[in-house]
């Protein structure tokens, strides 16, 4: 066995989603939310086989937009900035992400993204200034003097159910990390 002082150890810091891709997707059921309607929407969007953590709304600015991929690893995990919108049959349920990137006025670097999600039963249209009306609040609130927010995209799904339950689900799907190391022994 080793001395642990001769174990090669590295240090990483947190990891930076770089690679993504958007999708959306509704589904229907019968029986139930989760497994059902939830499930179904996730199947339409594409990644019904991964595993779905969800992150709070800000993208780094390595943050890249590139296609979605055509095979996704049965099981693997899928972190991503989501919308959800469930409801029950006749009402509306929609699922809305708002995005837009911060440059530096100065130097007009890219600082980041911010990103501001709509779950809920409106229509899309009033789901949509709700969008725009949080993200200028983030905006204004924090970042307006010393950023621009430029490149703003809008993606919703919406739709009135007509089985007993109905999901709406629209996603910014990381597929890749940066991992900057900290300290390589």
């Amino acid at each position: 066995m080793k001395n642990q002082s001769s174990v090669s150890e590295i240090i990483i810091g947190s990891r930076i989603p770089k690679d993504y891709f958007i999708t959306k997707g509704k589904g229907e059921s019968d029986i139930t939310i989760h497994a059902g309607s939830y499930h179904l929407a996730l199947k339409e969007a594409g990644i019904e086989m991964c595993n779905i953590i969800t992150y709070s709304s800000i993208l780094p600015s390595i943050a890249k937009e590139v296609g979605r991929p055509k095979n996704l690893v049965h099981g693997s995990v899928m972190e991503n900035i989501s919308a959800v919108a469930s409801a029950e049959k006749g009402k509306r349920v929609t699922a809305g992400i708002v995005f837009g990137w911060l440059y530096n006025k100065k130097t007009k670097k890219k600082f980041g993204g911010l990103v501001c999600e709509y779950n809920g039963n409106e229509k899309v249209s009033v789901a949509k200034e709700s969008l725009y009306a949080s993200l200028d609040e983030l905006y204004t609130n924090g970042f307006s003097e010393e950023y621009e927010l430029k490149k703003v995209k809008l993606i919703t799904k919406s739709f009135i159910p007509k089985k007993r339950y109905g999901t709406a689900v629209v996603a910014i799907c990381f597929l890749n990390y940066s991992c900057p190391i900290i300290k390589n022994k």
